[in-house]
């Protein structure tokens, strides 16, 4: 799967890595939903860390299509709240 983070490039990652970025999936949009953004903050940069540490990166010339794309580490929770869909950032 192709993930692109928002600001910073594209990585390639392995379907096997799904389920953890899921978990923290789901804790990201439970701490949108209930407003909390410090919790909101800790599991976004969980998140994205997690995503470039188990992801190779795409050379910045490489224009893939992207499977998902994840907001900027500075992204705040009302700008993640309108790019979140029922399923959150990654599809389930």
């Amino acid at each position: 799967m192709i993930v692109r983070i928002m600001g910073e490039g594209q990585v390639r990652l392995d379907d096997s890595h799904f389920a953890e970025l899921n978990k923290l999936d789901d804790e990201l949009l439970a701490e949108v939903e209930s407003g909390d953004e410090e919790g909101f903050g800790r599991t976004l940069a969980g998140l994205l860390d997690a995503v470039r540490r188990l992801g190779t990166p795409l050379p910045d010339d490489a224009l893939q299509p992207s499977e998902l794309i994840l907001p900027a580490s500075d992204a705040t929770l009302d700008e993640v709240r309108e790019m979140l869909s029922d399923d959150g950032l990654i599809p389930g």
